[in-house]
């Protein structure tokens, strides 16, 4: 297929969002947000790691030989946390920083091409509309991508040179399904960043509405959630046990709701496998008096897939919708000269 303009006619190369792609890639780890990113996430790691390193080793010395020892040091905290009022875990901190990275890289992704006037130059390029924002998007994952994955591989080789622990494959393939998770998790929110960088022509605006998202969904989400339960659905004080157990199965579902609880749930069965045995809402007090007598024991990875798996095909179902919206309305803007 040939594009034409005027006597000229250049071959329109098949896959243009890759070109976008690799353009943006290298834009982004050549500018200060990435070394931001970097730093930020390295922190938000190795904080935890270090102030809890203590009471991991004195842990790992008391188990030694026992499994998903390596794994621990991501999921336990230090040993007084009170001082911060936080759960002091490595999880925790990539849950609570990354989307709020996430969305500085993608805020202004067309709407500052839109400002700057180099907008209607992109799209006169040899290159179907489409491919602009799909390599954008494609462009920006993979250098989140990038870090994390840097991020993870320091953080395990600060704890196998300071702990002395050094990972089985079945946790190092635990902890590269958490990677992989956690990227489909961030691509949640830079779907988000691209949708209102695409509605949003003001760079400065998309940037307030994601920082006002990010804080109203990670940071006060279930806490929203639970006071409009507790105002909206009132458990009289007659009420029986299926009254309660019914506002705690609907409280679950609308904390389910939200991409930051989906990330949470999966990241513990994955990195602790000794946590739980069920990350899903028991429909009657059957099912909860048995989860009470349960005996504790490790899951196998075959068994934690299965609880995770739901959680995952949620999240890119959130991630296709919101990206899916910024898709149609990129297609059906007017881009003028």
């Amino acid at each position: 297929m040939l594009f034409r303009s005027g006597l000229t006619e250049r071959p329109i190369p098949p896959r243009g969002w890759l070109v976008i792609a690799r353009k943006e890639f290298g834009d982004h780890v050549a500018s200060a947000r990435f070394v931001v990113l970097l730093v930020v996430l390295g922190l938000a790691s190795g904080i935890p790691l270090y102030l809890a390193a203590e009471r991991i080793r004195s842990l790992a010395s008391e188990v030694s030989g026992a499994q998903a020892v390596f794994l621990a040091m991501w999921v336990i905290g230090a040993q007084d946390s009170s001082v911060f009022q936080v759960n002091l875990t490595i999880q925790a901190f990539v849950g609570l920083a990354a989307p709020l990275l996430v969305i500085a890289f993608a805020f202004d992704a067309v709407n500052g091409e839109r400002s700057n006037g180099t907008l209607p130059r992109l799209i006169s390029q040899p290159i179907y509309r489409d491919d602009i924002i799909n390599g954008k998007f494609a462009g920006a994952l993979a250098v989140i991508a990038l870090t994390l994955v840097s991020v993870t591989v320091f953080v395990s080789g600060f704890g196998m040179l300071r702990l002395g622990v050094v990972p089985d494959p079945v946790e190092i393939l635990r902890l590269t399904i958490w990677v992989l998770v956690t990227i489909v998790y961030v691509g949640v929110w830079l779907s988000l960043g691209m949708l209102l960088s695409v509605v949003i022509r003001r760079a400065a605006t998309s940037a307030l509405l994601g920082l006002g998202s990010w804080l109203l969904l990670v940071v006060f989400g279930r806490f929203l959630v639970n006071l409009l339960i507790a105002f909206f659905i009132r458990v009289p004080a007659n009420g029986t046990d299926q009254d309660a157990l019914a506002a705690a199965q609907l409280a679950d579902f609308l904390n389910r709701l939200l991409p930051t609880t989906l990330y949470t749930e999966a990241s513990i069965v994955l990195l602790n496998p000794r946590a739980t045995t069920s990350s899903g809402t028991l429909g009657t007090l059957g099912q909860y008096e048995q989860a009470q007598q349960q005996i504790p024991s490790l899951l196998s990875l075959d068994q934690s897939m299965l609880l995770v798996w739901p959680h995952v095909v949620a999240l890119v179902a959130i991630m296709a919708v919101l990206f899916a919206f910024a898709y149609v309305r990129f297609m059906r803007q007017e881009v003028r000269a």
